[in-house]
């Protein structure tokens, strides 16, 4: 019986050092989430656009008259300047504004998902003023704020490059050993907006995507109303060499 109770106090002491150890990764992984999040790219270009209630917005613009718009929200760690030649590419003739999120380019600010997705919606409200018919593409990150914005707002088509149903499910998938649904605060829950979404919507999923879990994709696919939208897995590519010429400029 004594040989056991140093036993015992030794499977303590390690089960306590273990718990405070992974307390510790919790707290750390809570406070510095954003910049784990988030890789803002700087961009020499672009125009910042100051809009509704004093919002200042950085976008890459290629001005065109007509109704057609296409408003573009790139990836984590995107500048989205560098997308304009594929974009107009792939939407000829149509106005292209692609949204530099705060901290990247020249915008101000820090990225929060309540910061992104009101400048989403100040920027759409001045491009559907010049532009009736506007679509709204979202890549990686950017289809989380894409869905979004296609949930509250007239669009004429959606298409998502990328996308999950929700960033704490993705990222469990990468950290299955973190309580990341308690932790997360920038949730992108896209698979909650989805269902009241009413443009037609294209989503394109890599075929060996190592970032977005092909599940996830899925799963928000499955979250449109039955109909709506159209999944194309693109074969042979990855996260970052998916290019929305694979579907939408054939």
């Amino acid at each position: 019986m004594r040989a056991r109770k140093p036993l015992m106090r030794m499977a303590t002491t390690l089960l306590l050092t273990a718990l405070v150890a992974y307390l510790a990764v919790c707290t750390v992984v809570f406070f510095r989430q954003r910049s784990m999040i988030y890789y803002p790219q700087a961009f020499e270009g672009g125009t910042v656009l100051t809009l509704g209630a004093g919002v200042r917005v950085g976008v890459t613009l290629h001005e065109q008259p007509g109704p057609f718009a296409v408003i573009y929200f790139g990836g984590n760690a995107e500048a989205v300047g560098y997308g304009l030649p594929e974009l107009q590419a792939v939407f000829p003739g149509q106005a292209l504004y692609l949204m530099h999120y705060r901290g990247y380019g020249a915008t101000p600010g820090e990225p929060t998902e309540t910061g992104l997705f009101a400048d989403a919606l100040a920027l759409y409200e001045h491009v559907r003023a010049q532009h009736p018919q506007v679509t709204v593409v979202g890549r990686s990150l950017g289809s989380g704020i894409a869905t979004r914005l296609a949930s509250v707002k007239a669009v004429d088509r959606l298409v998502l490059v990328t996308p999950y149903d929700s960033m704490a499910g993705a990222a469990s998938h990468h950290f299955p050993w973190l309580p990341v649904r308690l932790l997360l605060r920038d949730r992108y829950d896209s698979a909650s907006y989805a269902p009241k979404v009413n443009a037609p919507t294209t989503i394109l999923a890599a075929e060996r995507d190592e970032v977005i879990p092909r599940a996830s994709s899925e799963a928000l696919y499955r979250s449109f109303r039955p109909g709506l939208a159209t999944l194309h897995v693109v074969p042979g590519v990855g996260h970052n060499d998916i290019s929305l010429r694979d579907v939408i400029g054939k």
